[in-house]
């Protein structure tokens, strides 16, 4: 018993969680929900939310009153901890290294774009030495063009946009 006489064990006799700890796991239940918000409507969909959590997520989506706002979240975050939170954090980090991939994958792209338009012929024979099967005829020709596009306006348009999408489709054929 506490000094106010209030018995900190559940009814199996194991110690409570503090009300510290109790916090904590509403405030990340309600923190979990805030980023369920902000999901895109398809990834919402197929984590296969209860409808009552499914639909108060998307009323939060439509409320404009920024006091409505903090209520909904609340109101989330309450029916976030009749939950199981594992499956969802577990989707939400799944989403996020996908996302790290992709953006890893962009700057890769971007820095090869770079290296040819700027690298020349040495940059497209390395190139060519990770991904022997490209044709370097046409990859030569895509990069003069990118780099003859730059030299005239100081920004690629049309033409390095090509390389880059020749790059990415390239890119996605590797293995990474």
């Amino acid at each position: 018993m506490t000094a106010e006489g209030h018995d900190d064990r559940d009814d199996g006799g194991a110690e409570r969680p503090s009300k510290s700890a109790r916090k904590r796991t509403a405030h990340a239940a309600q923190d979990l929900g805030e980023a369920l918000v902000r999901l895109p409507e398809a990834q919402l969909l197929a984590l296969a939310l209860p409808e009552a959590l499914l639909e108060a997520i998307q009323a939060a989506r439509r409320i404009n009153s920024r006091a409505a706002a903090v209520r909904q979240r609340q109101y989330i975050g309450k029916l976030m901890r009749q939950i199981d939170l594992e499956p969802v954090r577990a989707a939400l980090a799944a989403r996020s290294a996908h996302d790290a991939r992709q953006t890893e994958l962009f700057r890769r792209i971007e820095n090869w774009r770079e290296r040819l338009i700027s690298g020349g012929d040495a940059a497209l024979e390395e190139l060519a030495r990770w991904h022997p099967t490209i044709d370097v005829g046409s990859w030569r020709e895509r990069v003069d063009k990118a780099r003859a596009e730059r030299q005239r306006t100081a920004a690629g348009a049309a033409a390095s946009r090509e390389l880059f999408r020749a790059l990415r489709a390239l890119f996605g054929t590797m293995p990474e």
